[in-house]
């Protein structure tokens, strides 16, 4: 029997590859933001409902949800994929550019969530959250913060509901997030002259990370796995980075702060 799914974020990275293996055998509801991309969702397979949506804007989210009830009458799993990263020297970001962060990351999978919960009932959502979830690492603070406010946000849910809520936090995954960050970021960037190598690190970083990182379906093959669960754990590490981190999180907020200045000033050092 076909399930039904609804995944935000499909037109790359996890997203995508999670549209590609549910599409198979299951109907699933592919959210895109860029037009571009309308043609190669609906070409993955006949199962697939392209719908569109800008996580930045409550409209849209709201059209978004009503044309996905307006197609079905019950939601299995809801995937919530889509986000962004701010990143730069916390003093120099604009708080706009923060407010954005998490709309994307953090409000507007609540908001979708919350719209589609009476066609989810005994259903799951799963929530791709991220190692930042822990809170350890520099010059993407905003990124961090919306992330673990996702987490604490459903967990809540998880509480006061009987809807399972599994959150997944992958270390650096090879995905084209990291270029797009790059890009986003670049009048955040430009205003930290004094810190230019370390944003010359954080920038080398992130474009490491986007070939060098996790294989995208160590992530994916966990959420499938964890979708056929009837109890999942409503937490997962992927990689090995984010078990450190994980691990790492749990030392006093001292300590923690100490051996990150001297991570940074060793790797910035490091630079030409």
């Amino acid at each position: 029997m076909k399930k039904t799914y609804v995944i935000t974020g499909t037109t790359s990275g996890i997203g995508k590859t999670l549209l590609e293996a549910f599409a198979k055998d299951n109907i699933v509801f592919a959210g895109y933001r860029n037009e571009k991309y309308l043609e190669d969702l609906k070409f993955v397979s006949d199962n697939v409902i392209p719908f569109y949506i800008n996580m930045e804007r409550k409209e849209s989210i709201a059209q978004a949800a009503a044309y996905i009830k307006s197609k079905t009458d019950k939601i299995d799993t809801i995937i919530n994929v889509a986000g962004c990263v701010v990143a730069g020297l916390i003093d120099r970001i604009d708080v706009d550019d923060i407010r954005k962060q998490f709309e994307v990351n953090t409000f507007s999978h609540l908001d979708l969530t919350q719209r589609l919960l009476p066609l989810l009932r005994d259903g799951k959502v799963i929530n791709i959250s991220s190692m930042a979830s822990f809170g350890i690492f520099p010059f993407v603070a905003p990124y961090c913060a919306s992330k673990r406010a996702l987490d604490i946000l459903f967990n809540s849910l998880a509480v006061e509901s009987n809807i399972k809520v599994v959150s997944v936090k992958p270390g650096v995954i090879a995905t084209p997030l990291w270029g797009k960050s790059v890009e986003i970021n670049k009048k955040s960037i430009e205003r930290c002259k004094e810190y230019e190598k370390e944003m010359q690190y954080m920038v080398a970083n992130a474009r490491k990370n986007e070939t060098n990182g996790l294989n995208v379906h160590r992530v994916t093959d966990l959420v499938i796995k964890i979708d056929r669960m009837e109890n999942p754990k409503s937490s997962y590490t992927v990689g090995r980075d984010a078990f450190f981190a994980k691990l790492v999180s749990k030392l006093p907020q001292d300590w923690l702060n100490k051996m990150i200045k001297y991570g940074i000033k060793a790797k910035v050092s490091s630079l030409k």
